[in-house]
């Protein structure tokens, strides 16, 4: 499946490290004041282990490619596949649902060409519908594990950092009766942790889980217009009748009307 470059992924990325680093700077704050190393490492390290502590090694290990997925999401092509079930059905409509299978080597899309093989090959309705439900939930579920693990990232971060702070709270007070613009200034780097906390759950781990629930609502969406024109097609309705039910899933801006 082809996928596209999301801009709006790195852009609003780019946006939120302007809005809030800029304004630190706008406010008389230099860059480097908050690059901190000790900070940053409770807050990433923190994070990180958390999230290796309370998911499996093989779902730890997709964070890559589920980051990858947010800036080049599948393009899954709906409209195309409204048009391919429109034909399809044509062709089932003339020459019988077994004319399909020499059709089925030119679909692209894996999930519509299993399920209309499925349908080619006689299966019962009811036993296909209980296949593509089966598939779906799999999905769904696969999708729902993926975006909660960054969720959970989302949750540990300011967690980290409130850690992070506290412990520089006390080095700080440790110190206490030195001179007091170096306290002052211990105090300011304490909280530095609980900014990087914060902003990596608010700017990148929580808007990266509503990003991969987006991508899945795409998708599942793309499996409902096939599943739908499937079994529309086994159950022989017409062409018009499949092409006006399955536009009828799409907003209405994006539908096409017969003239």
């Amino acid at each position: 499946m082809k996928t596209k470059f999301d801009i709006s992924t790195v852009s609003g990325l780019l946006l939120g490290v302007a809005a809030i680093f800029g304004s630190f700077i706008l406010e008389g704050g230099t860059v480097g004041a908050l690059i901190l190393l000790p900070a940053m490492v409770i807050v990433f390290g923190g994070t990180i282990a958390a999230a290796m502590i309370g998911t499996s090694t093989r779902k730890f290990m997709t964070i890559p490619r589920l980051l990858a997925l947010t800036i080049w999401p599948p393009d899954f092509e709906i409209k195309q596949a409204i048009a391919d079930i429109v034909r399809f059905s044509s062709v089932a409509r003339r020459d019988g649902l077994l004319s399909l299978e020499k059709e089925l080597e030119r679909v692209r899309n894996p999930f519509m060409m299993k399920f209309l093989r499925y349908a080619v090959d006689g299966t019962d309705p009811e036993v296909l519908r209980e296949i593509i439900d089966a598939e779906l939930s799999g999905v769904a579920d696969r999708h729902a594990q993926g975006a909660a693990l960054f969720q959970k990232m989302g949750g540990y971060s300011p967690t980290m950092g409130i850690i992070g702070t506290v412990m520089g709270l006390i080095a700080t007070l440790a110190s206490a009766g030195d001179d007091p613009n170096t306290l002052i200034r211990h105090i300011a780097s304490a909280f530095i942790a609980t900014l990087w906390g914060v902003f990596m759950a608010n700017i990148v781990w929580l808007p990266i889980a509503d990003k991969l629930r987006h991508v899945h609502a795409e998708e599942n969406l793309l499996m409902e217009v096939i599943t739908d024109g499937v079994l529309s097609i086994q159950a022989g309705d017409i062409p018009s009748v499949i092409k006006a039910k399955l536009n009828s899933k799409l907003p209405s801006s994006e539908q096409e009307i017969d003239a």
